[in-house]
C-alpha cells in the first residue's frame, strides 16, 4: 500500500476473478440464458448455486460504494423516500445507487449495470435490515423473496435451533424449484458445499498465519481479499485464488517477513471496516508500528461446520454459529480466544453509527474484556459507509493516545 506496508502480489489475480464473476452475471443479465439470484453475504449461497443460479450479493456492491466514497452522495436519495439516516448505510447507499442508476460496477468491471434478479433470498442472521433491504428490491423487480429467519442472541447452537433452520432450508429448496425449473440434485448440492468448505479452510489458514510475529498479513489486507469468500463460495475459482494467496502469505511467514515495516504492537479490530478509510488506517497504524493482525469481520467467513455429507444441517449450523447471531457471553468468549491465539496487545472497537448489530461496544464488553485480560482498548466512532459519521482528526488524536498507552504498558 505504501512504504510502510508490503503489497500483496496476488491482488492481480483477485481483480481478474472478480471481473470474471461480474461479467458472467452481466452476460446472463443481457442474454437471459441463466437464472440470477440475489443473496445476503452470509446466506444460503450453496443451495442457490446447486440449483443452477448465478448469485449476486448487494452487500458486496454496498462495500464497493463505501470504498469508492460514493455512499455520501447516494444515501440522501434513499433518505428522501423514507429510509432513515440511522439505519444501515449499506442499505441506504445501495438503494440510493439504484434510484439514480449509478454504480461503480460499470467502470470497474466494464459491465452494463446491476444484474436483475429472478429471485431474492436473505438470511437475517446478520441483522433485520437485510430483510427490509431485500424486500424493497423484490417489490421493485416484482420477483419472489424468501427469507431464512434465524433467532438472535443464541448461546450454544442447540438441536432445537439447528432443526428450525434446517427445516427452513429444505422448504426453500422446494420454493426455488419452480423458479429454477429443476429440482435440487443431491450430489450437486454436496459438491457445492464441499467447494465452500475447502475455500473456507484455506481462508482460515491464511488468517491464522497472522499468529506469526511479525504478522505477514493485516486486517486491512483481508478486507480486500475476503471478496472470493463472500461472492464465490461454492466455486473452484475461490479455491484456486486462496491457494495462490496462501502460498504468497506462507512464503512471507516462513521468511519472517511482516506486512508492516516494524511491528511493535499487535491489534485486534472488532466491528465493521470503515470502508472509505481502509488505506488511511493502514498507513496511519503502520507508521505507528501497529499491525492489526486479526478481526471479527474477517473471521466471520470461516465456516468450519460445512459438511458435504450432511449439507442441509451443516449449513444450518455454519450460518447460525456466526458471531453476530450469538449472545454476549459467546461473543466475549470468542474475543478472549482471539486475544490469546494472536497475542493481542490492544483492541480497537468500531462503534458504527448505522450498524448496531456489528457494534460490540454498547453493552460493556470492552470493559469486561479489559478487566479479564488487562488488554487496553479504544472505541472509534465511525460508520461502515457514511463518512459523515467519522472524524479523521479526532480519530488520529485517539489513535496517538492509544499507542502511547501501549508504549507505556509494553
Amino acid at each position: 500500500m505504501n512504504f510502510h506496508t508490503l503489497p500483496i502480489k496476488s491482488i492481480n489475480s483477485l481483480k481478474q476473478i472478480m471481473r470474471q464473476y461480474y461479467r458472467e452475471l452481466d452476460s446472463a443479465n443481457i442474454k437471459k440464458d441463466k437464472k440470477i439470484a440475489w443473496c445476503t453475504s452470509q446466506g444460503p449461497v450453496e443451495l442457490l448455486r446447486a440449483m443452477g443460479f448465478l448469485v449476486y450479493f448487494p452487500e458486496n456492491h454496498a462495500a464497493m460504494l463505501g470504498t469508492s466514497r460514493k455512499a455520501m452522495d447516494l444515501i440522501p436519495h434513499a433518505n428522501a423516500i423514507g429510509y432513515s439516516p440511522d439505519i444501515c448505510s449499506y442499505l441506504t447507499s445501495d438503494i440510493g445507487s439504484y434510484l439514480i442508476k449509478q454504480t461503480p460496477l460499470c467502470y470497474t468491471y466494464g459491465i452494463s449495470g446491476i444484474p436483475e434478479p429472478d429471485v431474492i433470498v436473505y438470511n437475517n442472521n446478520q441483522c433485520r435490515d437485510v430483510q427490509e433491504w431485500f424486500q424493497f428490491y423484490a417489490h421493485q423487480y416484482k420477483v419472489p423473496v424468501f427469507g431464512i429467519r434465524t433467532p438472535r442472541g443464541i448461546g450454544p447452537v442447540n438441536r432445537e435451533v439447528i432443526n428450525y433452520i434446517t427445516k427452513q432450508l429444505k422448504s426453500l429448496a422446494k420454493d426455488l424449484t419452480s423458479i429454477s425449473g429443476k429440482s435440487l440434485n443431491h450430489d450437486t448440492f454436496c459438491e457445492v458445499v464441499s467447494l465452500s468448505r475447502k475455500a473456507s479452510d484455506l481462508w482460515k489458514k491464511i488468517l491464522y498465519m497472522a499468529i506469526n510475529r511479525p504478522s505477514p498479513i493485516s486486517f486491512f489486507d483481508t478486507c480486500i481479499h475476503i471478496g472470493p469468500a463472500v461472492v464465490l463460495r461454492g466455486t473452484n475459482s475461490a479455491i484456486q485464488y486462496y491457494k495462490e494467496l496462501f502460498k504468497e502469505i506462507k512464503k512471507r511467514k516462513d521468511n519472517n517477513i511482516g506486512v508492516i515495516k516494524s511491528e511493535k504492537f499487535r491489534l485486534y479490530w472488532d466491528g465493521m471496516p470503515i470502508w472509505g478509510k481502509i488505506r488511511w488506517f493502514s498507513e496511519t497504524l503502520s507508521i505507528m508500528g501497529a499491525s492489526v493482525v486479526s478481526s471479527t469481520y474477517a473471521h466471520s467467513w470461516i465456516f468450519d461446520a460445512l459438511d458435504p455429507d450432511n449439507p442441509f444441517e451443516s449449513m444450518a449450523i455454519a450460518y447460525t454459529e456466526l458471531f453476530t447471531v450469538r449472545d454476549e457471553p459467546s461473543k466475549e468468549d470468542f474475543l478472549m480466544e482471539m486475544i490469546g491465539k494472536f497475542m493481542i496487545d490492544g483492541i480497537i472497537f468500531h462503534n458504527s453509527r448505522t450498524c448496531s448489530n456489528c457494534t460490540n461496544s454498547h453493552y460493556g464488553m470492552p470493559q469486561r474484556v479489559t478487566r479479564k485480560t488487562g488488554i487496553p482498548y479504544l472505541v472509534i466512532d465511525g460508520d461502515l459507509n457514511d463518512l459523515r459519521c467519522f472524524s479523521q482528526e479526532q480519530t488520529l488524536t485517539n489513535l496517538e493516545a492509544f499507542i502511547e498507552i501501549l508504549e507505556q504498558k509494553y
